[in-house]
């Protein structure tokens, strides 16, 4: 089900090796509408992907921003350590199928991607994708709380 709601505040973040990428999302998600929480890193310098992947997280689990958006080199290590914050269900999405269906099944609120991984045309496709999407609930409820459970 797509319920796209440009008000929303989305908080972003990446390392090093997905500033291009980072900025080229935020501006778009401007251009949409949305607000953007832009909390780093902000320059091509060396930094450590899991301090931005827990600053992103912390801002999302506490109700900061309604979603979040991550990008490193690949999405991957990023993604794993916004998911060590409590009440993040950060995914990492390659295309628009897996980024729907992150939010519709898994009731992700972070997207990460990688930018050695996915091109600026596909990333903003997927983007919108999940942005657009809501949580299905009914089976996946169940699912999605189990999930929770584990912590």
């Amino acid at each position: 089900m797509n319920t796209y709601k440009a008000e929303e505040k989305i908080a972003a973040g990446c390392d090093h090796a997905g500033l291009a990428l980072k900025q080229e999302l935020v501006n778009y998600l401007k251009e949409l509408g949305h607000e953007v929480i832009d909390l780093g890193t902000k320059t091509p310098d060396r930094v450590d992907y899991p301090d931005y992947g827990a600053v992103v997280g912390r801002a999302v689990a506490g109700g900061d921003a309604d979603l979040g958006l991550l990008v490193c080199g690949s999405g991957i290590g990023i993604g794993i350590a916004a998911n060590k914050i409590p009440g993040v269900r950060a995914a990492t999405i390659h295309d628009v199928t897996s980024a729907h269906l992150a939010r519709e099944h898994n009731n992700a609120n972070i997207i990460c991607l990688g930018e050695r991984l996915i091109g600026p045309e596909i990333a903003k496709e997927a983007l919108f994708a999940f942005i657009s999407a809501e949580f299905e609930g009914g089976r996946h409820a169940d699912r999605v709380q189990k999930i929770d459970d584990l912590l």
